[in-house]
């Protein structure tokens, strides 16, 4: 037997422990790791994914689309700050959809969104520095998760809808695209209210196209 295979024997021999133990945990990791996966997709609940969500209020009609998705470590980028959103989207209520997060740490998360959607519209905003033809709107965001009502599917959403529509949003309901946008009209009208009374939980920002 060539010595260096003689050598990798008498290696395992001696550590033959050490490896089992190391192979059980990477086994267990993996086998909870799947069932954490199941689990999530049952409940449907995808909480590690951020939509950016765009919510649309014209001629009397409610539309809601997604301007992008992405996995909450590519937007908060620090492990701390991602397990602190996991943790507040886990603690809204029926009451409020808002992540309970701290008030003095709020713009940081807010503002990680609004650089994600900065770049997304960069274009718009270098044609408007060169004074090419664009359309601008100021824009709220938001972090929510709703738990109430017919919800599909639980994530963590970054709320966007135009300031002077949610300003003046209107008591009475739009047309739903779907019927169960009517939670999402119910989350507006909460998003309206926080919005006078604790405006520490918006960032406002400009979009161009």
């Amino acid at each position: 037997m060539p010595p260096i295979l003689e050598e990798l024997l008498q290696h395992i021999r001696e550590h033959s422990s050490k490896l089992t133990v190391a192979a059980l945990f990477a086994f267990l990791g993996l086998a909870i790791g799947r069932w954490r996966a199941r689990r999530a997709w049952q409940k449907r609940d995808f909480l590690n994914r951020l939509n950016f969500t765009l919510n649309i209020i014209e001629d009397g009609r409610l539309t809601i689309r997604t301007l992008m998705e992405k996995p909450c470590e590519d937007v908060f980028m620090n492990q701390a700050a991602v397990e602190e959103v996991l943790a507040a989207a886990r603690q809204t209520t029926a009451v409020s959809p808002f992540l309970p997060l701290a008030q003095e740490d709020y713009w940081f998360y807010l503002n990680q969104i609004l650089n994600e959607l900065s770049e997304k519209f960069a274009e718009g905003a270098l044609k408007r520095d060169l004074k090419l033809p664009v359309t601008s709107a100021r824009y709220l965001i938001s972090l929510t998760s709703e738990s109430v009502g017919e919800i599909r599917t639980r994530k963590i959403r970054a709320m966007l809808i135009r300031k002077d529509h949610l300003i003046n949003l209107a008591e009475a309901a739009p047309e739903f695209e779907r019927p169960h946008h009517s939670t999402r009209w119910d989350t507006l009208q909460k998003m309206k209210v926080a919005y006078e009374k604790t405006p520490y939980l918006f960032l406002e920002m400009e979009l161009s196209v």
